[in-house]
């Protein structure tokens, strides 16, 4: 079993809670600090706590925010995530649009994303892009920064974001269509309905049609934004008995059709055309149960499956495969005096066949069980201590510790701070595979597990109108993969695990400003990561900028809202160009006008209103093919320049 010094740390806060037991003195309720008037409920930590009250941190993007973002891009929460604090959304294959969510500047891959706790979109990278979620169905948004293996297992190295659905309320049903179109050929339409049958009874369901027309914005001959048609349904069924017993239950259906590569009729340097395709057929269900049983108990069951098939055709590879992840999970959380813990057993089960590259199939099943225990030392200080083992059926035994302090030096100060280790099963998928494919990679080799540890500390002062917080955090990756290029051999690659481990430090920074109908957010990250360089020694990660910043707000008064942004992204190493070594900083900026009108709510975004963009200043495109297959380069800016989109909400 693998294990860290600083496990004792987290033995050691268990051992006090579980010391304390069943006879300590009631809970003081902790003293009122000045707040906004929201209270916000988190679901990612298993607590069902307002996040105020969390040991561990989490990054809350609320209802209100989340409608912002909606008519801004409703086919996908691309912005949604890479507007929050911390996040950052990475293109892995310009031509097709590929995204992951790098947490704090870790490799997507790393990035568990759930659905009401359950991993509807699979469990590894390479199962599904955020560019195939859409928003409009989601009351909010919950971010765990760093190691969260002790939570959700395997698969949360870099951390989580779980995506919150609306649920039905009793009164006037929610009846909505969104049409969209913007200025580059996308045509998104939506609907959305939320109907309360009765007290106990609830149904959902959000379906929609998304198109983007193909576009080669410097007329180069090759694809800049890819054409694609995707159509999805999530119908959802809620049974709540208003006594503590509740049962959610899903499905979800989508399918995509997405081609880049060169221009119809437009050849790649070479001569010849060259094709990239990826299809995209995803079915998935889930429950998730809760039930009230005696004294302060609630069992919770979660259970999901999630089949999808891909073909994907880059130059003359064809890939055609299919990934299974399931999940069962059963636990019980219970408050004894100063003592909130969690107690359950989950079994996993991840599944990959390729039919054209069948040397990278696998069969993975871990179960696990977990505890964690929050105690109220004081009405200021709660110190929380949790573990998970995973048992792998490939690897062996893995212990994920992990341990937090909140404390409130006073009513206007909260302070956190956490520590958390994790581990992650070797697989084929890395961020270059995604744009390579896995034809040009040698079959694994002798891999070892690739080993997380993560601290964070925290400090928010808030005090209506205001709220700052200041976040200083560092991960330590050890083996992690890496996608070699070889210059001889049969394969033009393998996946290896470095010598070195990637290290990341940073520090972030969040201030919001609310007062009646007027919300304004700075914020600001400062990111250093690096890794293994093979023979030279070490390097900068590439594409993390070492700074980026934000700044947004929004004005509502009467019917109408005005909202401005704007984003800077200081300079970042790149490694696949030959056009330069470093890329540029740049601002990106833009605005919103919504205005309600009856039943309608009429929109009108702009983006990027400055036309920065990666092609004004070099090719897209290499001037001979690479080993690997690529023509395309990195996209370390937009590819996509100005766009404006305008539409209307209906609701009825």
């Amino acid at each position: 079993m693998r294990t860290h010094s600083f496990v004792m740390l987290a033995v050691l806060l268990c051992s006090m809670s579980t010391a304390a037991a069943q006879e300590a003195p009631p809970q003081t309720p902790p003293e009122e600090t000045p707040e906004f008037e929201e209270t916000i409920v988190v679901s990612a930590t298993r607590s069902e706590r307002r996040v105020e009250d969390e040991p561990l941190r989490v990054e809350v993007v609320p209802a209100e925010e989340v409608e912002e973002k909606v008519v801004m891009t409703p086919g996908d929460v691309s912005m949604l995530l890479a507007e929050t604090n911390g996040l950052r959304v990475q293109t892995t294959s310009p031509s097709l649009g590929g995204a992951s969510v790098r947490i704090q500047g870790l490799s997507g891959r790393y990035t568990q994303v759930l659905a009401d706790g359950l991993p509807l979109y699979g469990s590894q990278s390479g199962s599904v892009g955020i560019l195939q979620i859409p928003p409009m169905d989601l009351g909010q948004v919950e971010v765990i920064k760093g190691v969260a293996s002790s939570l959700y297992g395997m698969s949360a190295i870099g951390g989580v974001v779980n995506l919150v659905s609306k649920r039905p309320t009793l009164g006037e049903p929610e009846r909505e269509i969104l049409l969209n179109q913007t200025s580059h050929g996308g045509t998104d339409a939506a609907l959305w309905i939320a109907q309360a049958l009765n007290e106990r009874w609830g149904v959902s369901l959000i379906g929609g049609t998304y198109l983007q027309r193909r576009s080669d914005l410097d007329e180069d001959g090759w694809t800049d934004l890819p054409t694609f048609r995707r159509v999805q349904a999530r119908p959802r069924l809620l049974w709540d008995n208003g006594a503590g017993r509740s049962v959610l239950v899903t499905a979800g259906v989508m399918d995509e059709r997405r081609r880049g590569g060169t221009m119809p009729g437009a050849n790649a340097p070479d001569g010849r055309p060259f094709t990239e395709q990826l299809d995209t057929t995803r079915l998935d269900g889930g429950a998730l149960g809760r039930f009230l049983l005696a004294g302060t108990r609630i069992l919770s069951v979660r259970a999901s499956l999630s089949s999808q098939r891909h073909r994907r055709r880059i130059g003359e590879a064809l890939e055609r495969d299919r990934s299974v992840t399931w999940l069962g999970e059963t636990s019980v959380t219970a408050t004894n005096g100063r003592h909130t813990w969690v107690a359950g057993a989950a079994v996993q089960g991840d599944r990959f066949r390729a039919a054209d590259v069948p040397r990278f199939n696998f069969s993975y099943l871990t179960p696990g069980v977990f505890a964690q225990d929050d105690y109220a030392l004081t009405p200021r200080v709660t110190l929380s201590g949790g573990a998970r083992v995973d048992i792998h059926n490939e690897f062996g035994a893995f212990l994920s510790p992990r341990a937090a302090l909140l404390w409130r030096p006073a009513p206007v100060f909260t302070t956190r701070l956490s520590v958390g280790r994790g581990h992650f099963a070797p697989l084929p998928f890395t961020d270059d595979t995604d744009a390579t494919g896995l034809t040009p990679v040698a079959p694994l080799g002798d891999l070892d597990p690739e080993d997380a540890t993560s601290v964070a500390g925290d400090v928010t002062w808030a005090a209506a109108p205001w709220e700052v917080t200041v976040t200083l955090f560092q991960s330590r990756i050890d083996r992690p993969l890496m996608f070699e290029r070889l210059d001889a051999g049969p394969y033009p690659a393998h996946i290896v695990n470095a010598g070195e481990p990637t290290r990341t430090r940073g520090s972030e920074l969040i201030g919001r400003y609310r007062k009646g109908g007027f919300i304004a957010i700075l914020s600001h990250m400062y990111l250093w990561s690096t890794e293994s360089d093979g023979d030279a020694g070490r390097r900068e990660v590439p594409l993390n900028p070492r700074h980026t910043a934000t700044f947004d707000a929004m004005y509502e008064f009467g019917e109408t809202r005005i909202g401005f942004e704007a984003f800077y992204t200081g300079s970042q190493r790149l490694e696949e160009t030959p056009y330069r070594t470093e890329g540029s900083p740049y601002v990106l900026w833009g605005g919103l006008l919504m205005q309600n009108v009856g039943p309608l709510v009429l929109f009108i975004n702009s983006e990027n209103l400055g036309d920065v963009r990666q092609t004004k200043t070099e090719p897209l495109v290499f001037g001979i093919r690479q080993r690997d297959g690529r023509w395309a380069t990195d996209a370390w800016a937009p590819l996509e320049g100005r766009t404006v989109n305008a539409g209307v909400r209906v609701r009825f």
